[in-house]
């Protein structure tokens, strides 16, 4: 039988920015990543990424103290016992000897069942996508953009809008709620007049605004016919709030990226909420708990976009009916991973992610890059 023969940990980084990417309420960090790399006795290796907002300490913590071992010699052509048993672990008196932050535990799963699954097309001989359901080979894409940064002036946001254009995007996903919503209307409004009519955009506000503001907010900006208003209001009472703001407007609304976990994303749309899910697998439990939400989704009626990586969440948009588009960064200085990370990654163009046809998640890791960002986690 296969067998989980070694897992390396590296965690990816880059430097603080001089003029540091802000959405409503917290800097963006550019880099702050967990690769794994898991490899089996058949010599087959698979990768997988964690994303982390928060301090990385805490992940790395929980790699340094032993995690990996609870899974070497399990079978990882069988990802969802391996994501079993490491999601156990937050309700397990190992993880409270250990002092292995409950996040920290899901963020590593995250990564490692990501791995599995790579490990699974690279020995099945077909791409994830066609594992996943093989519905299109290709998927929408969007460029989020139009962050607050110090300094930024409408000439700046009307220059980035006009180059982000040139590159030919035709979806463009822009922050809100980090100053008055007076001022935020007059910064889509640049938006919306630099991409024209005809292009989709996406308001996203990061969970920064009341219920009145958000009501207020979704009404002001129904003139820019946006395609969604992602996150709008605040954390504490969010499911009940966006059940009760869908009531108030014809945007779509979309949230779950914050979500820690599937079952949080399923309470959301038991809400009726939302009409777009955007779950990250890279954070909240892999393709395994993806797959999952993705034929939630389906049977509900409700469109994927999963939050960040477009080439992770690539294959299981491509591999699903529900599957709507998916998130890219395309400036290097904001997401220098997606630049710099793979030797070949998918093309974008005119606004369409195209599939590779490897087997596995279809592409491979480039050594400068791991070498340039990484420090190994032992």
């Amino acid at each position: 039988m296969t067998k989980i023969d070694s897992i390396e940990f590296h965690v990816l980084t880059s430097g603080e920015e001089a003029r540091p990417h802000w959405v409503s309420l917290f800097k963006v960090p550019q880099a702050n990543e967990l690769l794994v790399k898991v490899r089996t006795s058949d010599g087959v290796e698979g990768f997988g990424l964690a994303t982390h907002y928060a301090d990385i300490a805490t992940v790395v913590q929980v790699v340094e103290s032993g995690i990996g071992e609870q899974v070497i010699g399990m079978d990882p052509l069988a990802p969802e016992q391996v994501y079993a048993k490491l999601f156990g672990l937050t309700s397990s008196r190992l993880a409270t000897e250990r002092k292995w932050a409950r996040d920290a535990i899901i963020r590593v799963s995250s990564a490692i069942d990501i791995a599995c699954w790579d490990i699974v097309g690279k020995t099945a001989g077909m791409p994830l996508y066609r594992l996943f359901g093989g519905y299109r080979n290709r998927v929408p894409c969007y460029v989020t953009c139009a962050y607050y940064r110090d300094g930024k002036d409408d000439a700046e946001l009307r220059a980035e809008m006009e180059m982000l254009v040139g590159q030919g995007h035709r979806a463009f996903k822009a922050k809100v709620g980090g100053s008055s919503l007076t001022e935020d209307m007059a910064r889509m409004e640049i938006v919306r007049d630099v991409i024209g009519p005809d292009a989709q955009l996406m308001i996203d506000v990061n969970r920064a605004w009341t219920l009145k503001t958000a009501i207020e907010g979704a009404r002001a900006l129904e003139a820019l016919n946006p395609t969604w208003l992602e996150e709008p209001v605040r954390w504490a009472d969010d499911r009940r709030e966006l059940a009760l703001l869908k009531q108030r407007t014809s945007i779509p609304l979309s949230g779950g990226e914050s979500e820690l976990t599937s079952y949080g994303c399923r309470a959301m749309v038991e809400a009726g909420g939302i009409d777009i899910l955007q779950f990250d697998c890279t954070m909240f439990g892999g393709y395994t708990e993806g797959r999952k939400m993705a034929a939630l989704c389906e049977l509900n009626h409700i469109d994927v976009a999963p939050h960040h990586d477009c080439f992770l969440h690539a294959p299981l948009v491509a591999g699903s009916p529900a599957g709507l588009i998916v998130e890219s960064f395309t400036d290097p200085e904001r997401d220098p991973l997606q630049a710099e990370l793979y030797e070949n990654p998918p093309k974008i163009a005119d606004g369409w992610l195209t599939l590779n046809e490897e087997p596995g998640i279809g592409m491979t890791l480039s050594d400068d890059a791991v070498a340039k960002f990484g420090r190994r986690v032992t």
